[in-house]
């Protein structure tokens, strides 16, 4: 099992680290707990590092192999925290045929990082993501909760200047 490790390092602090213990005691003896325990670990931390995973590993006596594929499996799951900025690109195909492609590929390079990374000074998340319904604006993105459509390639860094403070 390859470790995947975040360009942010873990800075968990014990208040977290209590409320996870907590957690899995309240769980420890139910059969099939580990999804509720996943679940509420990333909700304390706002992702799942490697690091909690070891803990909740150890913990509840399960491989933390098995933890790492149920992890990656589910989408609802991160292994890297979430910037304060979330910038999500619909590759619907609306969008996808209308550039939407192109300008995931530009926020990618303008950031300096891939899909499902967050820059290293924890501001901007990059993802795509499937039709979000609004295919009349096409091509759209959202960061967090704003929807940008109609975009070019050129939209891109006025988009970006929006979300500098």
């Amino acid at each position: 099992m390859g470790k995947t490790t975040s360009t942010i390092p873990f800075n968990g602090s014990a208040e977290q680290e209590a409320k996870l213990m907590e957690v899995i005691a309240e769980h420890k003896s139910d059969k099939g707990a580990l999804m509720p325990i996943l679940q509420q670990a990333q909700e304390i931390y706002g992702y799942l590092p490697i690091e909690v995973q070891e803990i909740i590993a150890k913990e509840m006596d399960i491989p933390l192999e098995k933890i790492y594929g149920v992890v990656t499996f589910y989408s609802q799951f991160s292994l890297n925290p979430k910037g304060k900025y979330t910038i999500s690109v619909c590759l619907g195909t609306a969008c996808y045929v209308k550039g939407s492609g192109d300008i995931f590929n530009k926020l990618s390079e303008i950031l300096g990082i891939k899909g499902g990374e967050t820059t290293p000074d924890g501001k901007f998340s990059l993802v795509d993501c499937r039709c979000i319904g609004a295919c009349g604006l096409a091509p759209v993105l959202t960061v967090n909760e704003d929807v940008y459509g109609r975009l070019t390639v050129d939209d891109v860094a006025d988009i970006l200047a929006k979300y500098t403070d």
